[in-house]
Formats: C-alpha cells, sequence, structure tokens
C-alpha cells in the first residue's frame, strides 16, 4: 500500500514537530501570543468533561480560529496539571498521514511516546474533513477507548454537519465556532474603554447593559467590523485589509463553494453555485421568493432549494423564514429572508459599505442577524403580511416554541429618523397590538431613550451598542442581552 511507502520514522519525527509540548511543555510560540476567543471559555468544558463518552466536533467556517483554539486548550491542560505527554496533536490534511485510519494515527502517536495503551489522554484531530469516512473511525475510537477523549476539527462545515448529525449520534457533541461577533471584534481590538455598564427600561424593567459613551468612534468601528471584522486575522492585518477579497474570497469562499464536498449535497455546477451565492452576498438582507429566484438567475426551483440548503450547511448564509401578523407559521413557504452569517464576506466579493451607502441598512441588518447566528435555538422569524391594500413588515419576531406566540420584536433601522417620529412606525405598532405585546426594540444610529407610542414602550438604541449587547458570548441572567432573547 501506499501508506506503507513513507517509514514509520518520518511520521513519528512529523508527530514530535507537531507536538512540542512533549519536550518543551508548551505549545508554539506564535499560538500561545495569539489572544484567546471569548468562545474558549465556553468550548473549553466540553474538552474536559470526562463523564459523557462524546468526541467533540468543533466545527465552524474556514479561518475563524479553530486550530488556534486547540491550541489554547492543549495549554490550558498543561497549565492544568495535565501532563504534556497525555495530549496529541495531529493535523490530518498533512499528506505524510495519507491512507493511515485515526485508530492509526493514534497507535503510531503511542509509538511515538513509548505509551502501551490510551487511558486518560487527550487526542486533537485537526482538519478531519481530510479523511474519507472520519465519522466512522471516530465513532470506531469512541467506543473502544472509553478513557480517551477526543477533540476533532474541521472546516468543511456542510460536509461535517451532515455526515456528523447522520453517523455519530450519541457519540459527538458538535461545537459550532461562529465568526467573530461584535463583541469579540472590540476584545480582540482592546476597545473596552469605549463602552461602560448601564441600564436601560426595557419591558417595563431596568436592565443591565454595556452602553457606550462614544458612540462616534464605536460607530467607526461598528463599520470597520462589517467590512473587515468576522476573522480574526483580518481584524489584525491592515494588509489584508487592504485586499480582502484575495485572502477572504480565495481563502474562504471560494474553498467552500469549490472544494469543501458540495458533491455531498449533489451539486455539480459549482460555478453556478458560486454565481448564485455571489448574488445572495450582494442582497443580503432582501426578501426573496422562488419565482424571483427562478427568473433572475436562471436556475430551477428544485436546484436553488439545494443550493440554499449547501450554503446555509456550510455557514455561509442564514435562510430566515416568514410569520405573518399573528405570527403564525406559513403553510406554504413563498418568501422569506437571505442574510449572509459574516458582513465581511460581501466586502470581500465587492467593495467596502460606507455609513452613508444606501446599502448600508441592509448591512446593519446582516450584522444584526450575525450576531444570532451561533443561537441556533432561537425561533427567530420575520413578520410580513398583507390586509386589504395594506401591508406590514417587523424584521425580528423571536417566536415562543412552547405557546407559538412571539415574545419579542426587533426594528432594525440605520437612521434617527423615527426616534424623532416614533408614530411612523406602524407596522411594528400594529404587530404589537395585534399580539398584545407592551415593549418592542428599535434601532438607530446613536439615539437611546424610551418613547411611549400608543400602548407599547418602544426602546431605542444604536445598533452598533445593541449588536454588541445581542453579541455577548455568554449572557447574564438580567442583561439587556438576556432579556431581548
Amino acid at each position: 500500500m501506499i501508506s506503507n511507502t513513507i517509514p514509520l520514522e518520518k511520521r513519528i519525527e512529523r508527530l514530535q514537530f507537531e507536538n512540542p509540548w512533549w519536550v518543551g511543555n508548551q505549545i508554539q510560540d506564535v499560538y500561545k501570543q495569539m489572544s484567546k476567543r471569548l468562545y474558549f471559555d465556553v468550548f473549553y468544558p466540553f474538552v474536559t468533561d470526562l463523564e459523557i463518552k462524546r468526541a467533540v466536533v468543533l466545527m465552524g467556517p474556514r479561518r475563524v480560529g479553530k486550530t488556534v483554539m486547540m491550541y489554547h486548550a492543549i495549554q490550558e491542560l498543561i497549565d492544568q496539571q495535565v501532563s504534556a505527554t497525555q495530549i496529541i496533536f495531529v493535523g490530518i490534511d498533512n499528506p505524510i498521514y495519507m491512507h493511515l485510519g485515526l485508530e492509526d494515527l493514534l497507535e503510531i502517536s503511542l509509538k511515538a511516546l513509548g505509551k502501551k495503551d490510551a487511558v486518560g489522554m487527550y487526542v486533537f484531530f485537526d482538519e478531519i474533513q481530510y479523511l474519507k469516512d472520519w465519522e466512522r473511525h471516530l465513532k470506531v475510537l469512541v467506543d473502544r477507548y472509553p478513557e480517551t477523549k477526543f477533540i476533532v476539527s474541521g472546516s468543511a462545515a456542510a460536509a461535517l454537519k451532515l455526515q456528523s448529525t447522520e453517523s455519530g449520534a450519541g457519540r459527538f457533541t458538535e461545537f459550532m465556532l461562529p465568526p467573530l461577533t461584535f463583541q469579540e471584534y472590540i476584545h480582540l481590538k482592546g476597545l473596552h474603554h469605549l463602552m461602560h455598564a448601564s441600564s436601560i427600561s426595557y419591558h417595563g424593567k431596568e436592565v443591565k447593559y454595556s452602553g457606550t459613551h462614544d458612540i462616534r468612534t464605536l460607530n467607526e468601528e461598528f463599520f470597520h467590523y462589517l467590512n473587515f471584522g468576522g476573522y480574526p486575522e483580518v481584524v489584525l492585518s491592515e494588509r489584508i485589509q487592504s485586499d480582502p477579497g484575495r485572502y477572504i474570497k480565495s481563502d474562504i469562499v471560494d474553498k467552500v463553494l469549490l472544494r469543501d464536498l458540495p458533491s455531498l449535497y449533489g451539486i455539480r455546477d459549482v460555478q453556478e453555485l458560486n454565481s448564485f451565492f455571489g448574488y445572495l452576498a450582494y442582497n443580503s438582507g432582501k426578501e426573496f421568493s422562488f419565482e424571483n429566484l427562478c427568473r433572475d438567475s436562471g436556475i430551477k426551483k428544485d436546484i436553488i432549494k439545494k443550493y440554499l440548503e449547501y450554503l446555509a450547511a456550510a455557514f455561509l448564509i442564514k435562510v430566515i423564514h416568514k410569520v405573518d401578523v399573528h405570527a403564525r407559521k406559513l403553510q406554504r413557504v413563498t418568501t422569506f429572508k437571505v442574510y449572509l452569517t459574516n458582513p465581511s464576506l460581501r466586502t470581500a466579493m465587492f467593495s467596502p459599505v460606507r455609513e452613508s451607502d444606501d446599502e448600508a441598512g441592509n448591512m446593519v441588518e446582516t450584522a444584526i442577524f450575525s450576531q444570532w447566528m451561533h443561537r441556533e435555538k432561537l425561533n427567530l422569524k420575520y413578520a410580513s403580511w398583507r390586509l386589504g391594500r395594506s401591508t406590514g413588515e417587523v424584521d425580528v419576531v423571536l417566536v415562543d416554541t412552547k405557546f407559538f406566540k412571539p415574545s419579542r420584536c426587533v426594528e432594525v433601522k440605520w437612521s434617527n429618523r423615527y426616534f424623532s417620529s416614533p408614530k411612523e412606525l406602524g407596522s411594528l405598532k400594529y404587530f404589537c397590538e395585534q399580539n398584545k405585546l407592551t415593549a418592542a426594540l428599535v434601532t438607530s444610529i446613536d439615539k437611546e431613550g424610551v418613547i411611549e407610542v400608543g400602548g407599547a414602550s418602544i426602546t431605542f438604541l444604536p445598533a452598533a451598542v445593541y449588536a454588541y449587547n445581542i453579541g455577548s458570548v455568554r449572557f447574564d441572567a438580567m442583561d439587556l442581552g438576556a432579556e431581548i432573547l
């Protein structure tokens, strides 16, 4: 076999190179110096949970920091007095491991360490999608080595999600790492001084939230986040920001659309898929119908459905479905909205958006929705209706899945106009009346306050402040994020 043409000692040498902590008791300096994502504190307990005999599958789009998070977890284990020789890291994408299964790699790693068994070991497999039938291999390892913790990562989110769900039931715990939230962006850039603890009236009570004393600067950072803020490397590199198309489009978008196993979804024309995604990206935040999509793209309806399914599974878009004025799900899905999971994807394909551009409103709305993308259990919808000659729409509706009633509604605006003229919020007011909601939230450019409109209390917050709060990785029980969500 081809696998036998590479000497065992060469593979052991590679493993020793990938695992410098076996000798030096710490990860590589390049990773140690990188800031931890705020999600690390959420992810790490899954690594150390030894009671549940499951592998952790760390998935997400390309370049969001999955590999770095694994290295940070390794260093944390060492700092918590786990022996460095109890920790194994293998980069599956390296050709030197070609044609080897996960159990083969584990056995070679144990030989490199001079160990006879894997009891109490932490084993990290990076870029797992490069191994054919990885989910079957991993399932076998979980069953065969119950006293070993396996953590794997992969960038082919569509393939991982599909295979993990079908084959890993009861064996895998999935952890989705999304692009940077606005809160994480502020954290990475060391801009905490822009924020301060505050409170505001919402739903009839005072709730805590993070406000700002410099909304002008925060808005500048917010638009920088819209254009460049989804990926840690882009945030920290002016060189990449000068040509985001080369980095984001070629290394993130194109690889997902052209290489990351779209064939699993029965997609053959990847160039057509690429073009279709460009169309969606340019129109992020707009309402679509299958009829209009078919007419504009020349693609058949069943193919469009397949493309939407793949792009959503690949974590490039989020499809938001419509409810009527009473927040009831429509029996026949004819229209829906599509949002990029990260607004900077649009910049990479077209050009940066400025605060005064016509498309700024849609991109602010996209950014707001992107803060929620990692909270898959939330039943987020938008409301749209036609009553006689009148029509109405509310941008965000959170539907209570237990009672099938709206519990929160938000109107996303990039304008101060409605703070001065709240009576123009006719659709929002009508929706609140029909559903007996006594409060709602509306975003603005820089206006903040609470205004009574009819029987509803409307809380106004700057869009950047709202995005920061709902993008919080962890919510306190009584803060604004928890109240809204």
